[in-house]
């Protein structure tokens, strides 16, 4: 009868020296994914933070690339910066010259002791993340590169062969006049004009952008595309706007929407519109790769890397920075980049997600889901590396300026290219200044 109490007291003093339950400890992660593409981000947290009990994945969405960007700067002065930011592509030197401000993904990795090997990542992929010393910087997540989207129930309506893209620029031209007399009245756009008509276009010709291999040379790179091959391409493409065979959309992925409604029939854009197609449009999707011209030596070469990075900023705690070493372990899975490669249409960024993807008879069943991951693993070039240029935002907004003057039949594409680089590289000479 004594024993009761006895063990009712004993129960007691354990529970007065009982620990409390761990908190979980919160990573903060600021995001510029809406839509289909917002529920994909979220997803991801959804499924990492349901894993496991010590750590929680909060996405946030900023707006824009740009909007995004801005926010963490002015939070990281105010002491109170994310744990992760995405960050768009051409933001990758302005980030890499921001000392203090981030903790290398490679850094993050060793410190958290968690396993990171950076040639598992395709090399067109991690190359642009590295800097010059060898350490991988920030860790890629969407990854995108420049294909050929086309309405294949519109080339059906028009004659043309639904599983037959144009693969030159002179066919696309050709596609778009068939468009035009069934009745389309915009064969063919573009998003992200610098891009795709420009960046890529020069990666993809195997011609210069910029000097100094593009920028990964030095901070002392200037732009190059006032070349015969560049003038000639955005003359054509003017050309084609004054017979009403191109129609630009507007700036950064405006023309998307037009592509997934229907009313444009053929654009040039990211890989990674390719989930909103098939949620979104209410006609058969074609992917092909971008279109070049046939009587350039060495084209096609390969295209550059779009899409955005995942940056750590500084001044967060070890316990932090070991959720946020976890959580990129689990984004870096084969099975989970490999889900988020068919979901998205972004690139798989490591190989084996790749392979696994390849030996699940998705491209075979998705036609053209592959182009991207063609496009981008193909032999790569100082010229065809990838652009990596500071105040390349700014450089971009000048190109959008530049080209809508072109499209207006204001200026000549020869004047318009001078002019983006002679105001181009201003931005650069002003960059090179501030960070020597």
């Amino acid at each position: 009868m004594i024993k009761k109490p006895m063990f009712a007291a004993a129960a007691a003093v354990a529970a007065l020296f009982a620990l409390p339950a761990q908190a979980q400890v919160e990573i903060q992660w600021w995001h510029s994914m809406g839509g289909a593409l917002g529920e994909w981000v979220n997803d991801l947290a959804k499924d990492f933070n349901a894993q496991q009990k010590d750590y929680k994945v909060v996405p946030v969405f900023k707006g824009s690339y740009d909007e995004s960007m801005t926010a963490a700067i002015a939070a990281f002065r105010a002491g109170n910066a994310p744990h992760i930011l995405q960050v768009f592509e051409v933001g990758t030197a302005t980030m890499m010259a921001s000392k203090g401000a981030v903790k290398p993904v490679a850094t993050l990795m060793s410190e958290a002791g968690v396993k990171f090997d950076p040639t598992r990542y395709i090399s067109a992929v991690a190359g642009y993340y590295t800097a010059p010393n060898g350490q991988m910087m920030s860790l890629p997540f969407n990854s995108s590169t420049t294909v050929f989207h086309y309405n294949k129930d519109a080339f059906k309506a028009a004659g043309l062969d639904p599983n037959k893209p144009p693969t030159t620029w002179p066919e696309v031209a050709l596609a778009a006049a068939k468009l035009k007399a069934s009745g389309h009245k915009c064969p063919f756009t573009t998003s992200w004009v610098s891009w795709t008509q420009l960046e890529s276009f020069s990666a993809w010709h195997n011609v210069e952008y910029a000097t100094k291999r593009n920028g990964f040379g030095g901070l002392d790179t200037r732009l190059a595309f006032t070349t015969p091959l560049h003038v000639r391409h955005i003359e054509n493409l003017a050309n084609m706007a004054k017979q009403g065979l191109f129609v630009y959309k507007g700036r950064g992925n405006a023309a998307d929407a037009t592509f997934v409604s229907g009313e444009c029939a053929m654009m040039t854009g990211s890989s990674g519109l390719y989930g909103n197609v098939k949620r979104n449009a209410k006609f058969s999707g074609g992917i092909g790769a971008l279109p070049y011209y046939p009587d350039v030596q060495g084209a096609p070469q390969n295209t550059v890397i779009g899409g955005a990075s995942l940056w750590v900023m500084s001044g967060k705690k070890p316990a932090e920075y070991k959720g946020v070493a976890k959580f990129f372990e689990y984004l870096s899975d084969p099975k989970v980049q490999a889900a988020s490669h068919q979901r998205t249409g972004y690139l798989p960024t490591t190989t084996a997600a790749y392979e696994l993807t390849d030996k699940s008879g998705f491209y075979k069943e998705n036609p053209g889901t592959d182009v991207a991951v063609t496009q981008m693993i193909r032999k790569v070039t100082d010229k065809s590396r990838g652009v990596r240029l500071g105040n390349f935002v700014q450089i971009r907004t000048i190109v959008d300026e530049e080209m809508e003057q072109v499209w207006a039949g204001k200026k000549s594409a020869k004047e318009a290219l001078d002019a983006a680089k002679k105001r181009g590289d201003e931005q650069l000479e002003r960059f090179e200044k501030a960070n020597r």
